[in-house]
């Protein structure tokens, strides 16, 4: 149970690294005319409404073109709307979001400020959530002693580990 437990972590931690930077590689794109989504196709991807998605344009986060008339997003602004929802998944301001995402400026450009600023925010939250997740092993570790024992008591077979 450790064992597959153990295995099962690192591939989801690998599974989120490459998230990670696809991400990454998205929001750098080249945004690419044939890669554009609708405000439909964002809302359903990510759970949002086009409220949502207006709201972000109004406070700068994100810049649709319009195309017809009718806004359209590039893989980089996509890309933009999946750091905007972990960074407040973690608690981030609107304004510390924005300073975050104007960092990396249209080229990827960054200032050295701005830079040491994203890099004491995520080794922040980086130790914020590792305590977090240090105590939901712990209480995941006593809840299944309990359930063990009760399961014992009642002569119930163990628990199925998956």
């Amino acid at each position: 149970m450790a064992g597959g437990h153990t295995q099962g972590a690192g591939d989801r931690q690998a599974a989120a690294t490459e998230a990670a930077r696809q991400v990454l590689a998205d929001h750098f794109s080249d945004d690419k005319p044939s890669e554009l989504f609708g405000v439909t196709e964002l809302c359903k991807a990510f759970g949002v409404t086009p409220r949502t998605l207006r709201f972000y344009e109004d406070k700068g986060l994100l810049c649709p073109r319009r195309v017809n008339g009718t806004r359209v997003y590039s893989r980089r602004d996509r890309a933009r709307l999946v750091l905007i929802l972990r960074a407040k998944a973690i608690g981030s301001s609107l304004a510390e979001i924005k300073q975050y995402l104007d960092m990396y400026g249209q080229a990827g450009e960054g200032r050295q400020q701005q830079l040491r600023y994203v890099l004491e925010r995520t080794d922040g939250a980086i130790a914020e959530l590792e305590q977090k997740r240090a105590h939901i092993e712990s209480s995941l570790a006593e809840l299944r002693l309990i359930n063990s024992n009760v399961r014992g008591n009642l002569g119930l077979p163990p628990r199925d580990a998956s």
